[in-house]
């Protein structure tokens, strides 16, 4: 379903994106001429230690220390970061003096360098900028570049850390959160491990989904999820099969990126709402907890807009050829299932040990993030949630 025309013509659609992005084999070679063009001369980089591990700090220094850039390495990132970190984060950079902020790896990583330096030149703590538009003014410069294709945190204006005091996502939203340049390197990519190419994927997958049949969509953020939809069905395969296959991982990179732009402008739902819970409660991690609830939100939202679950479906590569409508947005949910089963996503609950007594913890917990329901294609009543997350059992 291409369109031909929009034809909101009355809505008024924004879209955001990093200054320059940067699209590559070995594009990362090209960092130390970025940064002094940002005006950088004592940079701190931001990563965990798995990255750290991998070498891929050491491939960042080279090219620092070619163009004489200092750096610094803050390597304390955890999964689903805590909000502990991020302030940890913004200490390093006071204390040390650092001018510009480089975010290495996953969208972890990523987001605990938007919010560090975001904070660090406004003060206070990381919580007290949470929500809508409070960072009263632009941070320090920052460079992301993501070792994983899923969050697509290099593209949005958003970061989520995880508040420990009630196991609860915090999310800051801000255009000074957008990166000065995004570099999507695909060399950095290729040492991802089958699981975390198959989680980070099917986040990104999520992503363009959401986006697309939310609400609150635009005519930007339709055109990048539906590129999105497709490369990552024909590519994630592949990626998955084979590590060290360029061109998937290439293609993998851009549609996590394209995926984060749509959802910058068009949105996000209940599959991120439900999933919260799955990472709070259960530390699993993002993607996955994402991937397993995919299947089962899209079953019930398909109500609300059966033309572009159709259209899902097409894009994911089923036959949808003399199906009616509602057998053609059903196609999607197939299509989901069959990418999650070749990538070895197993997407019931009871497959990762949650009993089905933790039902009403799961409902709660959901709960807590009903401001990502607003969006969704289908309006979700305290049942409905019940309803989902015994289905995903």
């Amino acid at each position: 379903m291409v369109k031909k025309a929009f034809t909101e013509t009355d809505k008024q659609s924004m879209f955001f994106s990093p200054s320059k992005t940067m699209l590559g084999k070995d594009v990362v070679q090209q960092l130390g001429k970025e940064i002094i063009a940002l005006g950088g001369r004592k940079v701190l980089v931001v990563t965990d230690p798995g990255v750290l591990k991998a070498g891929m700090a050491e491939i960042v220094q080279k090219v620092l220390t070619s163009e004489r850039v200092e750096m610094g390495l803050f390597d304390k990132v955890e999964p689903e970061p805590p909000v502990r970190i991020v302030d940890d984060c913004v200490q390093t950079i006071i204390k040390e003096g650092y001018d510009l902020v480089i975010g290495l790896g996953g969208g972890s990583s990523l987001d605990v360098a938007k919010g560090a330096a975001a904070v660090a030149p406004n003060g206070g703590k990381v919580l007290d900028y949470v929500g809508l538009d409070t960072i009263p003014k632009r941070g320090l410069p920052k460079i992301l570049i993501p070792t994983t294709a899923g969050t697509g945190s290099e593209a949005t204006k958003v970061f989520v850390m995880t508040d420990e005091s009630d196991s609860t996502k915090k999310v800051v939203y801000s255009d000074f959160l957008l990166s000065d340049v995004a570099v999507l390197d695909p060399m950095l990519t290729v040492s991802m491990p089958p699981g975390v190419t198959a989680d980070t994927g099917l986040d990104a997958l999520v992503h363009a989904v959401e986006a697309y049949v939310s609400v609150n969509t635009t005519p930007f953020a339709e055109i990048l999820a539906r590129a999105a939809i497709t490369l990552i069905a024909h590519n994630l395969p592949i990626a998955f099969s084979k590590g060290i296959n360029i061109q998937a991982r290439y293609n993998m990179l851009l549609a996590a990126n394209l995926a984060g732009a749509a959802f910058t402008s068009g949105g996000l739902g209940a599959v991120h709402g439900l999933a919260y819970v799955l990472g709070t409660d259960y530390h699993m991690a993002h993607g996955r907890s994402n991937a397993i609830m995919l299947p089962h939100v899209m079953s019930f939202n398909a109500t609300g807009n059966l033309e572009k679950y159709a259209d899902i479906a097409r894009l994911m590569g089923e036959d949808v050829t003399g199906l009616s409508l509602y057998e053609a947005a059903g196609k999607s949910v197939d299509a989901v299932k069959k990418l999650l089963k070749a990538v070895n996503i197993p997407f019931d609950l009871t497959a990762y040990g949650i009993p089905l007594k933790d039902l009403p913890k799961l409902v709660e917990g959901g709960l807590k993030q009903a401001r990502l329901f607003a969006p969704n294609p289908r309006d979700l009543s305290e049942e409905d949630v019940k309803r989902i997350y015994k289905g995903a059992f």
